[in-house]
């Protein structure tokens, strides 16, 4: 990095105003009400919504969705099941319905799925929640000899039982979606269980239900004045149990390919457990991608520091175990100009190529998957939830995930700036 852009880019984030940081910590993830996001551009005069492309069973506004959590399983004072933001030692696998709009037909669904105007508000709502399988508590018993460690019996025995559970779970999901892929969602800081699950059924609702539908749910929305590190903390529990999803999907007959939508710290645990788990892969000798099937990794509004994304993924050629790396930014992202100014290190969603040296830019530009876009027009006070609020966005994750295009191809007609980065403008696929 050049010494002045470093320079520029440090003074920069001492300013946020001590408001900001107190503005920032009492924000809650959750809210009343939880709508229906903006309809993506591509659905406005490009395309229909592809309801005909669904099968009958996906064609319904009470879907199920897979979660994974190592969150603590609670019952409210209602009696009703919660997953807090405690952590637990042992990971449940479970289902949510979730209701688009109270009393709307799955035809009015459509219709608003594809207009700006829409006739009426369509919340969405967690209806019910449900445990299917829950693992032993980890780390499981073992013996070590010889250098070789050995899961102890019934451990052994019981995790593998779990598995085989989860395994019938996700053979009956693929059995009802007409792709064989997986769209998995990692949330970001301060993000309680339901906005996780409701985040996720606003985007695949509008990839056209494509695949199962999984939400990764952490530990987060730890909450008080220390909220962010103790998520941060948090972040680093859960990556085993990520680990082990991610072991388990690679083990799934039929699954094809597997799409993960990382935001903010949610993509500092996917990456570091992606890493992990390619490193693992390399050690026996086996390609990366055609183990784990990680077809599209999308990091949006990614809070992690840009010199150590440098190191232990740039450096160490991560890259190459997936078919393509997306990452959204926007550099006036105010959220993550808050985490720099805690942190003093350049977020990557604010990155910019004026933040680049010479080598930097050449090492980047040799990286053929790798795509950096910078989101243009975004709103919000912080900026941060882009990647599920802006319809441009919206769009290019949905054509991304369906057509697996390349940036700058007639699906996605990004602006090319230079190198790999790009610009996501306001008017994006809206263009006839």
């Amino acid at each position: 990095m050049h010494l002045k852009a470093a320079t520029t880019e440090r003074r920069a984030i001492k300013r946020p105003p001590l408001l900001l940081f107190c503005i920032l910590l009492l924000l809650s993830a959750c809210s009343s009400t939880h709508p229906l996001a903006t309809t993506p551009n591509v659905y406005l005069n490009i395309a229909d919504y592809p309801a005909q492309e669904m099968m009958q069973a996906k064609q319904t506004t009470t879907p199920d969705i897979i979660y994974v959590t190592d969150r603590l399983a609670e019952l409210n004072k209602k009696g009703d099941l919660v997953f807090g933001a405690k952590r637990s030692s042992a990971m449940v696998v479970g289902k949510v319905t979730v209701q688009y709009g109270d009393g709307t037909s799955w035809e009015d669904l459509i219709a608003a799925s594809q207009t700006q105007k829409r006739k009426k508000k369509i919340n969405l709502e967690i209806l019910k929640t449900e445990i299917l399988v829950k693992f032993p508590k980890t780390p499981l018993p073992f013996t070590e000899e010889n250098g070789v460690a050995t899961i102890l019996e019934p451990g052994a025995s019981l995790y593998a039982q779990k598995e085989a559970k989860f395994q019938t779970i996700m053979a009956q999901n693929l059995a009802q979606a007409k792709r064989k892929e997986v769209v998995l969602f990692i949330h970001g800081f301060n993000n309680d269980f339901r906005d996780a699950g409701l985040s996720l059924a606003d985007m695949w609702h509008f990839t056209g239900r494509v695949g199962v539908p999984i939400f990764y749910t952490w530990p987060a929305a730890s909450g008080g004045l220390f909220g962010y590190f103790k998520d941060r903390e948090s972040g680093e529990f859960t990556i085993f149990h990520l680990k082990e999803l991610l072991r388990m999907l690679s083990r799934t007959r039929g699954l094809e390919r597997i799409h993960i939508i990382a935001h903010s710290r949610g993509t500092d645990i996917a990456v570091t457990a992606l890493r992990e788990l390619i490193i693992e892969a390399r050690g026996a000798g086996i390609r990366p991608l055609e183990k784990y099937k990680v077809e599209n990794l999308i990091l949006a509004a990614p809070d992690l520091d840009f010199d150590i994304f440098r190191q232990r993924i740039v450096a160490e050629n991560i890259g190459i175990a997936f078919g393509r790396i997306t990452i959204y930014m926007n550099r006036n992202d105010s959220a993550l100009g808050l985490s720099q100014f805690l942190m003093s290190g350049l977020r990557l969603g604010r990155l910019g190529n004026e933040n680049l040296g010479v080598q930097e830019s050449k090492v980047l530009g040799n990286v053929k998957n790798v795509n950096f876009i910078h989101v243009e027009g975004v709103s919000g006070f912080f900026g941060h939830d882009y990647y599920r609020s802006h319809p441009g966005v919206l769009s290019d994750i949905a054509v991304l995930i369906r057509e697996r295009a390349a940036p700058g191809s007639k699906y996605r007609p990004l602006t090319h700036e230079a190198g790999p980065f790009w610009v996501l403008q306001k008017d994006y696929l809206l263009q006839k």
